[in-house]
């Protein structure tokens, strides 16, 4: 438990701080380079199912999966480098560094994200995230559901989560209420999709990226209903 005081900032990682978008868009573009199109379909139908079935990306377990038919293909284990090796500190969106450390001198901030526990913390090492952050990170399978388990760690009297899913800051809203401020990013096919305006409620405030935290100061976020 970390003793944090006033207010902590949970920010989600993938199309929040990073374009994951863009790291997806490469890895489909390297998997038709050395397998095909068809075989670049099968990795994402497997990379879909099995989301589905444990509730977070898996591309490391997508890969193994995908590896049946290519155990005699050297490129089989390229991917694997080429996933290990990906330089997501290219994939930083602009000014999301700056914005950390303008939340550094208005709380606490502290990566809040779903995932694996082995490529999800790798790939904020490897962006350059979890250094900024000191470590403070926190990586779990639904985070909506466990922000029992993130009040202890980091316990303050305000929270604000931002985030590019609005249905995900819904459910943290309803979860916490007035105690969280939730902060819509709207990057990412998530929070571009048709329907990302529909979550009730709706996100406390909305920005057009990452960088524009900077334009908040602390009575900006204290000041939510």
């Amino acid at each position: 438990m970390v003793n944090t005081g006033e207010i902590v900032f949970l920010l989600d990682v993938d199309n929040t701080l990073l374009d994951n978008d863009r790291f997806a868009a490469d890895l489909g573009a390297q998997l038709e380079l050395c397998f095909g199109a068809a075989e670049r379909a099968r990795y994402w139908k497997i990379f879909s199912e099995l989301r589905e079935q444990c509730g977070f990306a898996d591309y490391l377990a997508s890969l193994q999966s995908f590896r049946t038919g290519h155990d005699d293909d050297p490129n089989l284990l390229g991917m694997s480098q080429f996933l290990l090796e990906y330089p997501f500190a290219q994939l930083v969106y602009p000014a999301a560094i700056a914005a950390i450390e303008h939340l550094h001198g208005l709380g606490l901030p502290v990566v809040l994200s779903d995932g694996d526990v082995v490529f999800q913390p790798r790939k904020i090492r490897r962006s350059g995230i979890w250094d900024a952050l000191g470590g403070r990170v926190l990586i779990y399978v639904h985070k909506e559901r466990v922000l029992d388990h993130v009040q202890r760690r980091y316990p303050a009297r305000q929270y604000v989560m931002v985030d590019d899913k609005p249905d995900l800051l819904a459910a943290m809203k309803i979860a916490l209420g007035r105690k969280l401020t939730t902060v819509f990013v709207r990057q990412g096919h998530y929070a571009l999709a048709a329907d990302s305006g529909a979550a009730v409620p709706p996100p406390d405030l909305a920005i057009g990226g990452i960088g524009d935290l900077m334009n908040f100061n602390l009575r900006d976020f204290q000041e939510q209903p």
